[in-house]
């Protein structure tokens, strides 16, 4: 199969390395995949790919934020409607792409689409909750990446999505050192113990305030400790969130650049190392589409701090992962407590058999099965003549 597929940006979130992660597996395949993607610095992806790579240019973007969804959804359209080179499957991994193909289809430009949903935004703008329910209820084609989300997506939008799942690469991401860790540990200002990691960056779903105050409690027991939020590229600002997050921070006392780290994105090629570098991983998230991040962890020998909820209760067992009730920053504080104590071999040790569950090969396969499901019910139609037909069920 020609498979195309689409992702808002060229930066390290967790829908994007779903999109590369799943272009690598399912070239390996046979199939002959091409990623578009939205191209915000002119930089492109930092990694090699083994597929090619369509990068849309993306023009700075205005600061209301209903005008830069409509910008970067315009921006696809612009770019795709002169694209010469069609293929079977056109799949969307965000809202932005799939309102740019839902237009495109609906100008009879491309036959159908298909979606991916990681998770569902709690909008207050008419405008983007209209743009997300479209992108939900109108795909030809509807996935999602956890039972959790498959069952509000039935409940609160009538859509049958078909699980994929996400993998892990253990290729990239393991317990063993390459040589680097030393270095990173200087560039990164990691000179504290314990180092408590999280990726992700400052955002409300993250739950960034309430780690922040759990970590102000290990402080009073471990002032050495570092706590690294690492990441932050989104279309998002969250200004106002980040700016309670920052008066917060003053609040308590903490002092930036020595007990708390914010190194921003992560260079793809520096994440492993920094995994290996940390000693626990925190992720008390109020709302995940899975937790790409937390594998990742896991496969590099961490113990984990997770919220006591979907969609981790769906992939972890007790003993795979030290819990925590999100709302309340004592327990997140106590688990982190809990995470530098003795015995934590068996914990990281369980945690570490999840992992053949979860592969991209397999992910791939799934997908592969629901594209065909597509192209079996939708025979290629005639030139100049698309229509608009329901969703696979």
């Amino acid at each position: 199969m020609k498979i195309a597929l689409f992702t808002y940006s060229t930066k390290p979130r967790g829908s994007v390395i779903h999109t590369l992660e799943l272009a690598r597996a399912l070239t390996e395949l046979g199939h002959r995949v091409t990623v578009f993607a939205l191209d915000k610095d002119g930089k492109g992806f930092e990694q090699q790919l083994s597929h090619p790579v369509r990068l849309v240019p993306a023009r700075s973007a205005p600061e209301q934020v209903e005008a830069l969804i409509r910008q970067r959804i315009q921006e696809f359209v612009d770019f795709l409607a002169i694209e010469n080179e069609t293929f079977d499957i056109y799949h969307a991994q965000d809202c932005i792409g799939a309102n740019a193909l839902l237009e495109l289809r609906e100008r009879s430009i491309i036959p159908h689409f298909g979606r991916t949903v990681h998770h569902v935004e709690d909008f207050q703008s008419p405008y983007l909750r209209k743009c997300q329910e479209q992108s939900i209820r109108q795909p030809n084609l509807c996935l999602c990446v956890s039972r959790g989300w498959q069952q509000i997506l039935k409940i609160d939008y009538g859509v049958d999505a078909s699980l994929v799942f996400n993998g892990i690469n253990l290729a990239r991401f393991s317990a063993i050192p390459d040589g680097n860790e030393p270095g990173l540990k200087k560039r990164y200002g990691l000179a504290g113990w314990p180092i408590f990691l999280t990726v992700g960056g400052i955002e409300p779903r993250k739950n960034s305030i309430g780690l922040l105050q759990a970590f102000a409690q290990v402080l009073t027991t471990h002032p050495q400790a570092q706590l690294v939020i690492a990441g932050g590229a989104t279309l998002f600002d969250y200004r106002a969130y980040r700016d309670i997050f920052f008066h917060k921070v003053e609040s308590l006392g903490i002092e930036v650049s020595q007990s708390l780290i914010l190194p921003g994105v992560i260079p793809a090629a520096d994440l492993p190392g920094l995994y290996r570098c940390a000693d626990v991983f925190c992720f008390p998230s109020h709302q995940e589409g899975w937790g790409l991040v937390v594998m990742e962890a896991i496969a590099s020998g961490l113990p984990t701090i997770v919220s006591n909820q979907p969609p981790f209760t769906e992939f972890l067992a007790h003993n795979h992962t030290l819990w925590a009730d999100p709302k309340n920053p004592g327990s997140i504080a106590a688990a982190m407590l809990n995470a530098i104590g003795e015995n934590l071999g068996s914990l990281v040790q369980s945690g570490q058999t999840v992992l053949s569950q979860y592969s991209w090969q397999h992910s791939a396969q799934l997908h592969e099965n629901q594209y065909q499901r597509l192209l079996n019910t939708y025979s290629k139609p005639e030139p100049g003549r698309i229509n608009s037909p329901p969703q696979v069920s």
